[in-house]
């Protein structure tokens, strides 16, 4: 049976991805990813020029999962800082689905890597940090409109709580789970 277009570049990142997973994980070669998918490397660079486009597959993924739901958050609830509240909620949530992506997300599996790699991952949290300021500018309990450095500061501070989170998951070995203590702390975070 023939391969649909775009099957084995997708078994690549997954099979990445899962290597990322790994608590105790080295540097990822081609060498090994080819071994992992009983493949030659030349198998690999057919689908992929280089392992730091294997990379942006794997941050393509990432924006692509995260900004579709943050978009549908701001569709379904009208109140900023509830909207503010299950963004962070979501990015942990998919943190924790998604333990491999969590290494490129921290910067971890990026070390050593083309520069332009972690600068993507950057722009990564300034869009979702702009996505914060976004939910917290609308109208929210008493008609009251934040101001822009209130809105600024809470949504900076939620992006390094959310930066945090997922690189104590990711030094934890993925044992210590994002979600777990947010419900206690998103109280603390609201203020």
């Amino acid at each position: 049976m023939p391969r649909v277009k775009g099957e084995r570049r997708l078994e690549i990142l997954k099979a990445l991805a899962q290597m990322l997973e790994q608590p105790k994980w080295g540097k990822i070669t081609t060498a090994a990813l080819a071994e992992k998918l009983d493949v030659s490397e030349a198998a690999l660079y057919r689908h992929f020029a280089s392992k730091a486009q294997m990379y942006e597959g794997l941050i393509e993924f990432i924006e692509t999962s995260v900004f579709s739901v943050a978009n549908k958050i701001a569709q379904d609830e009208a109140d900023g800082r509830k909207q503010a509240a299950k963004l962070v909620e979501m990015l942990l949530s998919f943190a924790e689905k998604n333990p491999g992506m969590v290494r490129v997300m921290t910067g971890d599996a990026l070390v050593g890597e083309h520069e332009r790699l972690q600068a993507r991952m950057n722009q990564f949290y300034d869009r979702f940090e702009a996505t914060l300021k976004q939910a917290l500018r609308a109208t929210g309990e008493g008609g009251q409109k934040p101001s822009d450095a209130d809105v600024t500061a809470q949504a900076g501070l939620l992006v390094r709580y959310l930066i945090g989170c997922l690189d104590h998951y990711a030094k934890s070995g993925f044992s210590k789970k994002p979600t777990d203590s947010y419900a206690a702390q998103r109280r603390f975070l609201a203020a």
